[in-house]
């Protein structure tokens, strides 16, 4: 990464303005998962540890540009609070004179946390007034917030064009192992798609093909290679506007591309419908594939024995219904299994499957952004990571 970090700045005495994503799920009014809070800690304890005020920003939902009640910030102030041990003062705004006097009368080792900066209409459309009004809070400002670095928006880079601009420590650790898996991966080096559509994935896949040794490919998305490959997929999801698409992946890609051998299937889209393994060419009509199945499982994990290095993005199947959940789980506990390798995972719903497989732990590291992550396996430049100052 030739980015300047929070390591490379003087933040002594200095107002810290930090872009954290704090974007975290509410249930009854408090945060019911605190992954990305507790990713965002080690910057903001390496800023408390080395003398500086932490003027905390981030967005929360999607108010569109207007305050909504419940969504703002006050439960995620509190589990920062109990998080480090110390008072999280919340303000009830983000700009403005009142919110600046609070921020002008901190202390070294004060930590506050501004209202949604969503409720904002300037946020997302980047607005310069807004982002001026951010910048007059801090003295440096800390990008963070990878989940939100593929969006230029007003907190993420039209304030950076106000301040000296760096890295935090969680932007830099993402950074650092997306970064390395695509310019210098150790080998045999597989990637693992899944979801639901191509289409959100064409560039990733255009950009991986050149790069692995193998793409193993589950999910949703599999169906319109299968009937692009002219099998019968029932009732299935396919993206028939992509089908041409897949036909030229499938083609260019050759044997790099691994499809299921296998799959689960179903009468119907409900987690108590009746299911079924089959292979591949033998899904009956009227019925879904809403898995991989047990021969594919065997055949992925084979392949990802020797891998050395991994990236993983997206589900082998409906993860959410629990008996459509197991190709997803048993691709988890392969990787967990990998003894010397670098395993990643994308982001989004992986995230969330490893987490809920119970196998987190064991995978080297995994994304806090769906989109961003998604965006830099493609080969674009995040605007938020752009607009940072170089090393």
């Amino acid at each position: 990464m030739n980015k300047k970090t929070v390591r490379d700045v003087d933040v002594k005495g200095k107002r810290v303005l930090v872009r954290v994503d704090f974007n975290v799920p509410l249930k009854d009014g408090v945060v019911a998962d605190d992954r990305r809070i507790r990713a965002a800690l080690p910057t903001i304890q390496y800023l408390l540890d080395h003398g500086a005020a932490v003027v905390l920003m981030s967005h929360l939902g999607r108010p569109k540009g207007k305050p909504r009640p419940e969504l703002r910030m006050d439960p995620v102030a509190d589990r920062l609070s109990e998080l480090l041990g110390r008072p999280v003062t919340k303000l009830d705004d983000c700009v403005g004179v009142r919110v600046e006097n609070a921020v002008n009368a901190m202390q070294p080792g004060d930590v506050i946390l501004l209202e949604n900066t969503r409720f904002k209409p300037g946020e997302t459309k980047n607005d310069p007034l807004l982002a001026e009004g951010l910048a007059r809070l801090g003295d440096i400002f800390v990008n963070d917030a990878f989940g939100a670095a593929h969006r230029a928006h007003a907190s993420t880079v039209g304030v950076a064009h106000h301040l000296p601009a760096v890295a935090g420590l969680l932007m830099e650790k993402e950074l650092a192992y997306l970064g390395r898996a695509l310019a210098d991966p150790e080998r045999p080096f597989l990637a693992i798609l899944g979801g639901a559509k191509i289409s959100d994935k064409i560039g990733v896949i255009q950009n991986l093909m050149s790069r692995v040794d193998s793409l193993l490919v589950g999910g949703g998305m599999a169906n319109t290679f299968f009937k692009a490959q002219g099998l019968n997929v029932g009732d299935s999801l396919v993206e028939e506007d992509a089908l041409d698409t897949a036909r030229d992946l499938l083609e260019s890609a050759g044997d790099k591309l691994v499809l299921p051998v296998d799959c689960v299937v179903a009468d119907r889209f409900d987690a108590e419908a009746q299911a079924r393994v089959v292979p591949v060419d033998q899904v009956p009509d009227g019925w879904r594939i809403l898995d991989i199945g047990p021969a594919t499982v065997a055949h992925f994990s084979n392949r990802l024995a020797a891998a050395k290095t991994v990236v993983w993005n997206g589900p082998m199947g409906v993860f959410e219904f629990s008996r459509f959940a197991e190709g997803t789980f048993a691709i988890a506990r392969a990787l967990a299994n990998l003894k010397d390798a670098t395993t990643i995972i994308g982001g989004g719903d992986s995230a969330a499957a490893v987490e809920q497989s119970g196998l987190a732990d064991k995978m080297s590291h995994i994304s806090t952004g769906g989109g961003a992550s998604l965006e830099f396996l493609e080969g674009k430049e995040l605007p938020g990571v752009a607009a940072l100052m170089d090393a």
